[in-house]
């Protein structure tokens, strides 16, 4: 068990909307867009009009046009945790940092976090690309307790704008920045505690999805939803069977990378409309800290007696799943 005592979340506030990709000229619309992933607007750390005068070309050159550091967004995201938990930055004991789109090679992402928070702490990644939140709480929920420290915030931060091809509607219409914040201990009860963490991989269709050595995504499609459809789908079923019979609510948040896609797991598990909590229609495919700023978002909401299945997807190819129970006050 993992006690999860509160979280957090930032996004940039340029948005791309479905206008802006239109006026880009490269054959996509708003119908076309609503139609196939979903998705109405994405928040960016490019400004606009760089996107529009050079359509990224150069993804090196992004890193100097970017308006936020993936270690800024993450310092905005815990600083919103530690308020919900009522903590000071001195209760963190331990930084767990992971990204499909990092701004270093080396050091860890983790150090330049806490640095930009101003406090010296253990820190190291964890990162298989979307999945990693996932594996994080999956690998923390093992842990015995008397080996960590009481809180460890964990940072999942992406800037995935930087490694797209705005020439290319493919992609261009998928993706979004921002960053996710969470702060868990092995140790001191909460109201609301991971159980039943899961985490797999598939490295034979390792080359499905990635960021290539010239940071520029790429996907097999059709291969990879279709792989997050059938693993997202049996997942939700697992934790249905275990959990349902004792939930006020059986809530369902996945990776947020394609609202249609997300459609067709609740339809296939039976999910209702208003258990099923997203924010890809507003904010893309923000990597790995999709799913867990949907909670974020959500976090005033939460009630006793919810049980909130979290089924998340990545390149490696990698899956997780995990069982958020939520007892005591409001």
């Amino acid at each position: 068990m993992l006690y999860l005592h509160s979280m957090g979340h930032f996004n940039p506030d340029s948005i791309i909307t479905n206008k802006f990709l239109e006026d880009l000229d490269i054959g996509t619309s708003d119908e076309w867009i609503l139609e196939r992933v979903g998705i109405q607007n994405r928040r960016t750390i490019l400004p606009l009009n760089y996107i529009k005068k050079t359509k990224n070309v150069d993804p090196r050159a992004a890193f100097e046009a970017r308006k936020y550091k993936n270690s800024q967004m993450g310092a905005a995201a815990a600083r919103m945790a530690l308020t919900r938990a009522s903590l000071k930055l001195e209760d963190i004991g331990m930084i767990i940092a992971g990204s499909s789109s990092p701004d270093n090679i080396s050091p860890a992402e983790s150090s330049a976090i806490a640095a930009e928070l101003g406090i010296d702490v253990p820190c190291f990644d964890m990162n298989s690309a979307c999945s990693s939140f996932g594996m994080q709480i999956n690998f923390l929920s093992k842990m015995q307790p008397e080996a960590l420290p009481p809180y460890i915030l964990l940072i999942d931060s992406e800037s995935l704008t930087k490694s797209v091809d705005y020439s290319d509607r493919s992609t261009a219409v998928l993706f979004g920045d921002g960053s996710s914040a969470a702060i868990v201990s092995t140790s001191v009860p909460s109201r609301a505690a991971f159980v039943n963490c899961s985490y797999y991989s598939r490295p034979s269709a390792w080359e499905k999805v990635g960021i290539n050595w010239g940071w520029r995504f790429y996907q097999e499609g059709n291969a990879v939803q279709g792989f997050a459809i059938r693993t997202t789908t049996e997942a939700v079923k697992l934790l249905q069977n275990k959990f349902s019979p004792e939930a006020k609510r059986f809530i369902f948040i996945g990776h947020q990378a394609n609202l249609l896609m997300l459609k067709t797991v609740c339809e296939r598990t039976g999910i209702l409309p208003e258990h099923h909590w997203y924010n890809v229609d507003q904010f893309g495919n923000t990597g790995c800290c999709s799913a867990p700023s949907v909670l974020s978002a959500r976090w005033d909401q939460i009630k006793a007696g919810d049980r909130i299945a979290m089924s998340i997807v990545g390149a490696g190819l990698s899956w997780a799943h995990m069982m958020l129970k939520v007892e005591g006050g409001q």
